[in-house]
């Protein structure tokens, strides 16, 4: 995975962590689960790739 592509992931994953930090302040009766749970599991997949990438690049 290029630089480029990397950078792009690492900027998407940090707007995706900001939208799941504002859900999370909410009222509890005010949470929207589902969309709480797809942003959780999309922030997780892509900190995942993100380590991953980086793991890979440090081994070359």
């Amino acid at each position: 995975m290029g630089n480029e592509m990397i950078f792009i992931l690492v900027l998407v994953s940090m707007v995706i962590w900001v939208k799941v930090s504002k859900e999370a302040v909410k009222p509890s009766k005010e949470i929207s689960w589902w969309k709480m749970v797809t942003l959780l599991s999309a922030g997780s997949l892509s900190t995942l790739f993100i380590t991953l990438s980086l793991f890979q690049g440090m081994s070359l």
